[in-house]
């Protein structure tokens, strides 16, 4: 029996030795005051430095102050609330943390297109949803210009920045994309001087192939200012424009078509393009 109350005397003060020592650190941590803040970036830009800096901008403009504050009165709601309404974010949490910082979690919504659509600028995802340019989450995504519109949408353009994005060739040839339409698809080459009219999205591989061999066996030879458009939209064909309009005295070079600013490359016989 003494040995049955001994037990209930001992849990009993462990019980009222653990109330006391969380009312005294409840107590405490009701003195801390926030010391600073942690961002953790998730998703594919886990290790991203520049939507880390950006996020670490917006919430030193973010007009609910916290560092200083003492933990149970940092406004964590509204501080979400605020950086949740930015396009660049799929999801913001926010959290005081033991060590008396504030903890950001956020998880980037990945932009891969850059799109310049007459005077406005902005990013679009996988999905196509548009994402607002902020200068603080600047990403290196290739660039498209154009007017799209409800018809034609510059996710059409997404297969092309894929494959340029894919190749490394491609990647450090192409400055940007542009289009007027979903069957012209412009791209233009760090190389000055030319243009390059791909059609549309399909076949990409095969119409690159022909611009890499128009680069290799023609261009070195009849000059990288002869044309300003180069067209390998047409299945085993490359076709260019040339730049100066003038008929040719050369006929025996070229296959002149009925428009005559227009004339098919001759490929060399080692190509199957």
């Amino acid at each position: 029996m003494w040995k049955t109350v001994a037990k209930w005397l001992i849990l009993i003060a462990l019980l009222v030795y653990v109330g006391f020592v969380t009312a005294m650190a409840r107590e405490q941590a009701a003195k801390e005051v926030c010391r600073g803040v942690d961002i953790v970036i998730l998703g594919e830009a886990a290790n991203d430095s520049v939507t880390r800096r950006g996020v670490a901008d917006e919430l030193g403009r973010c007009p609910h102050k916290f560092i200083g504050k003492r933990l149970p009165e940092v406004p964590v709601g509204k501080i979400e609330a605020f950086l949740t309404k930015f396009s660049n974010f799929e999801n913001v949490e926010c959290a005081v943390t033991s060590k008396g910082n504030l903890r950001v979690q956020v998880t980037p919504i990945v932009p891969e297109l850059r799109v310049f659509d007459d005077s406005a600028s902005y990013y679009i995802n996988k999905a196509g949803k548009r994402i607002d340019a902020n200068a603080e989450f600047f990403s290196d995504v290739p660039i498209a210009t154009g007017h799209f519109t409800d018809t034609f949408s510059p996710v059409e353009l997404l297969p092309v920045a894929r494959f340029i994005a894919s190749d490394s060739t491609l990647r450090h040839l192409v400055a940007m994309i542009s289009a007027t339409d979903a069957h012209n698809i412009i791209i233009v080459p760090r190389i000055r001087g030319h243009v390059v009219n791909i059609g549309d999205a399909s076949r990409l591989r095969e119409k690159f192939d022909a611009l890499m061999l128009a680069y290799r066996k023609i261009m070195p030879y009849k000059g990288w200012e002869t044309y300003d458009t180069i067209c390998v939209k047409y299945r085993g064909q490359i076709v260019a424009t040339r730049r100066n309009k003038a008929p040719l005295h050369t006929p025996l070079n070229y296959v002149e078509e009925e428009d005559p600013e227009e004339h098919t490359l001759p490929q060399p016989e080692t190509t199957n393009t």
